[in-house]
């Protein structure tokens, strides 16, 4: 029997008309065995007899499709690829950017799994090796704004064109929705800023999933593990008051979601930057709004398993100014002047009856609006002081030079008036001996 080129049914149907032939079966069983309708049934074993084991070959096999690309398109789209969409492992474009781009950019339309064909084939593109599974993959959250996911990705966005940077990426777990915002640290600031503009997009999620950074969440110092206080960052703070909980992951694969968005950006981010000679923080943020963000969760995202959105109503501009700032207390002196940064503030307050005693301000402080001095609940003026001239120049007092309280110096270990009972008790004349020695008058003496 002939079995080059057959597939495991086409072998199976071979074998099982074969027994109809040796009449140990019927057709009406080949039928049953095959589960197959009685009259195809007939018609392969007509085909069977006349040509036996190789007439139940498919009649398509081993020719090209009807639905082929010419094979002139396929050499201009290769052509193409070439000449914009290859380089190195870093430069060249995968397949399915490569067919979106050949697409807007060269009008070649082509599927990316087609086009992926033809580079492997043209040794244009290499399969990536699948490493083995580490761990069993976490079921997606149920529900939009149920769990966020929020990691900043240190990459060189725009390779030799610029500095490099921080994208600050969301990702939300039930649907893949991405929302980024490129800075050049990984910052208090940075991280209020794509999570302020989250929130005027879709509301306030539920909880953020984060890594172990002092931005987000920090480890409790020893005094607040002796008073069992809980550890809270300036934004952990800011989250607290907007009913957000931050849940801090143990290992980059944990949040898994945010990290494999990261490449994804990493990818097909870097090489849009590149085609839209774009080089600075400001014009690649608004390159975002403006077009990458909509493509990319066009392409991307899903729906969530549940259609119940779990964001909360974003607070009014007011209450969210009041919320997204820096918090710190500091002493206030009994002459009304708190330090703050190395800065000296000299408050102002509407009375000066009573200096404050033991007594603290809260000092605010805004990315790009400066700073407030909040006492006992109500906001105070203050002026800062400008140090003097003689403070700035004046040089530094040497170390052994000791002053007493009232501004005249020490007497030394020797002196008179350091010694003893014992001497004390000398005759007039060796005492006055003594005093003369050092320039001290008898009279002064105690």
């Amino acid at each position: 029997m002939e079995r080059t080129g057959m597939s495991t049914r086409e072998l199976q149907r071979a074998e099982v008309m074969g027994r109809v032939r040796s009449k140990a079966l019927k057709v009406v069983n080949a039928a049953e065995i095959l589960e197959l309708s009685y009259r195809q049934a007939k018609r392969l074993w007509r085909r069977y007899r006349k040509e036996g084991a190789k007439g139940l070959k498919h009649r398509s096999a081993g020719r090209s499709s009807n639905r082929a690309k010419p094979e002139k398109f396929r050499q201009k789209v290769l052509r193409r690829i070439r000449e914009k969409y290859s380089g190195t492992e870093q430069r060249r474009f995968g397949p399915t950017l490569a067919a979106e781009h050949l697409a807007e950019e060269d009008g070649l339309s082509v599927d990316g799994e087609t086009l992926r064909r033809w580079m492997l084939a043209e040794g244009l593109w290499s399969r990536s090796r699948r490493r083995k599974a580490h761990r069993k993959r976490r079921e997606r959250k149920a529900h939009f704004g149920e769990l966020v996911q929020l990691d900043g990705s240190f990459h060189n966005w725009f390779e030799e064109r610029g500095p490099k940077g921080c994208l600050m990426n969301m990702v939300d777990d039930a649907t893949g929705t991405t929302l980024c915002r490129m800075g050049e640290q990984e910052t208090i600031w940075t991280a209020v800023g794509v999570l302020r503009r989250w929130i005027d997009k879709y509301g306030v999620p539920r909880a953020l999933y984060t890594d172990w950074k002092n931005v987000y969440k920090r480890q409790p110092s020893e005094r607040e593990r002796l008073r069992g206080e809980a550890p809270t960052t300036q934004f952990g703070r800011m989250c607290e008051r907007l009913g957000i909980r931050i849940i801090a992951a143990s290992s980059p694969q944990a949040k898994g979601r945010v990290e494999r968005n990261n490449g994804v950006h990493q990818d097909r981010l870097v090489k849009k930057l590149r085609r839209q000679g774009i080089q600075s923080y400001r014009a690649t943020n608004q390159y975002l709004e403006e077009g990458y963000l909509a493509e990319h969760n066009g392409r991307f995202a899903r729906e969530a398993a549940e259609a119940e959105d779990y964001h909360a109503k974003a607070p009014n501009p007011s209450r969210l100014q009041e919320i997204f700032r820096i918090e710190t207390e500091r002493w206030v002196s009994n002459d009304w002047v708190l330090q703050y940064r190395g800065r000296h503030l000299q408050l102002q307050p509407r009375s000066r009856r009573y200096g404050p005693t033991q007594a603290k301000a809260l000092v605010c402080e805004w990315e790009d609006t400066g700073i407030e001095v909040h006492y006992r609940g109500q906001r105070i003026d203050f002026k800062e002081l400008v140090p003097s001239r003689r403070q700035k120049n004046e040089p530094p007092k040497a170390q052994n030079t000791v002053i007493g309280s009232y501004g005249r110096k020490k007497p030394a270990k020797k002196h008179p008036w350091r010694q003893g009972y014992d001497q004390s008790l000398l005759p007039e004349e060796n005492r006055a001996e003594n005093f003369a020695r050092v320039g001290v008058s008898a009279s002064a003496a105690p």
